[in-house]
């Protein structure tokens, strides 16, 4: 699932692939609200730490794959 996170008076945003279903970064990120920091660990295995204070937006992608190609439905 893709996770879209942008950072307060940052021109890109960081866009990460993970594991973890939408409820799950859902509950990481509230978490996170009290704790202060975003910890969220991306499908390579690298790690993403983004203080809450310059959280400007968390955006879950559809947990289904995309399509690609022609077919038939």
């Amino acid at each position: 699932m893709e996770v879209t996170i942008g950072v307060q008076n940052h021109p890109r945003e960081l866009v990460l692939e993970v594991e973890e279903t939408a409820d799950q970064v859902a509950a990481a990120v509230k978490s996170a609200l009290s704790d202060g920091v975003l910890e969220l660990t991306d499908s390579r295995g690298r790690r993403v730490v983004v203080p809450t204070a310059t959280l400007a937006y968390v955006e879950v992608g559809p947990e289904e794959q995309r399509r690609v190609g022609f077919g038939s439905l």
